[in-house]
């Protein structure tokens, strides 16, 4: 039973639990490995069927899979044990990649949102490809936030203002990551709402929607308990002479908080994705998109391309300006006929 008293020496304020981290440990680095077996899986099937550069394999809409597979398990190996000095590599590095890895698996989403757009791309509010360009920057500067931020606040032994340097730097990543999945979830209800008024009631387009808004809101939960977690840390002055640790917030104290809002969390996405992955309804290739006349058949088009400068994407992702310029939106791409593929399915 935690009792929520300072253990001294812990940089976690509380000892760590052994079990429970070498559980997470093993959970992830097992969720991690069943991926790769899978996209060896779908690697081998595409050179079965002499696939090109447009078609997708698992590992390409959820690239960083490997990569969250080294940071997860090491992350929960590394939690440190009391009497260790405080300003260790390996608290430091373990922070880090707590910070650091669920923007990652937002990038995964970003990349999965693009390939759903792709599938129905007249209904899309955004050029299916600049969903991943456009998201993929802010995860970048996300990343830089946290990296920095977390890098010397972590390290106690660096002069007091270098610290606060690193708090705001944490801060301004937490709430940027907040803004940034709520317009993630906007754009995608304005696509689901489109897609929905125009009769569409294909499966294999809703089901990988209805697998995105489970994981975006478990990533969501996460980053709103670790904005209020840290707001409780950075309004309090641990040198101030007579401060009491339990003033401290309970999500400070008590570890449970964060396996239950954040390893268990983020557990949970990791299974949904292995479980639900989207290759399971969306097509090989970003060629490939439903009929709008009837939103079942699909067909084999040219692909959708945007003619516009890369800079010019990254500032204009919505094309307002080619919106207000009476520009037509990639529509000769899919009125015409195209090479039907399948029949209706997935209805």
């Amino acid at each position: 039973m935690e009792s929520g008293e300072y253990v001294p020496g812990s940089v976690y304020f509380y000892a760590p639990n052994k079990g429970a981290a070498i559980f997470f440990a093993i959970a992830f680095a097992f969720s991690g490995f069943y991926h790769i077996y899978q996209c060896m899986i779908q690697l081998y099937l595409s050179s079965l069927n002499n696939t090109d550069r447009e078609h997708q394999p698992l590992q390409e809409l959820a690239p960083n899979w490997p990569l969250r597979l080294l940071r997860r398990p090491i992350r929960r190996g590394l939690r440190r044990a009391p009497g260790e000095p405080l300003a260790t590599p390996t608290s430091s590095i373990s922070v880090c990649l707590i910070y650091g890895a669920p923007p990652l698996l937002e990038l995964a989403n970003y990349n999965i949102l693009g390939r759903i757009l792709y599938y129905a791309p007249y209904h899309s509010p955004i050029h299916p490809g600049q969903v991943i360009t456009t998201f993929a920057f802010i995860s970048a500067v996300i990343e830089a936030l946290n990296g920095n931020g977390v890098s010397l606040t972590a390290n106690q032994s660096l002069a007091p203002w270098r610290q606060d340097i690193g708090r705001a730097l944490l801060k301004a990543s937490l709430l940027i990551q907040v803004f940034v999945i709520t317009l993630f979830i906007l754009l995608a209800a304005i696509f689901h709402r489109r897609c929905y008024k125009s009769g569409m009631r294909n499966a294999k387009l809703y089901n990988p929607l209805y697998t995105l808004y489970i994981s975006t809101a478990l990533l969501f939960a996460r980053t709103i308990f670790r904005v209020v977690e840290y707001w409780s840390i950075a309004e309090h002055d641990y040198w101030k002479p007579g401060f009491d640790p339990k003033s401290l917030s309970p999500a400070i104290r008590y570890e449970s908080f964060f396996y239950v809002f954040e390893a268990m969390l983020m557990l949970i996405n990791h299974v949904l994705l292995n479980v639900r992955h989207p290759r399971m309804w969306l097509p090989k290739s970003t060629k490939t998109y439903l009929s709008r006349a009837d939103g079942a058949t699909e067909i084999d088009g040219p692909g959708y391309k945007d003619g516009r400068p890369f800079w010019v994407t990254l500032v204009d992702p919505f094309d307002v300006h080619g919106l207000l310029g009476g520009r037509k939106k990639g529509g000769e791409l899919w009125d015409g006929d195209g090479e039907q593929r399948t029949g209706k399915d997935g209805c």
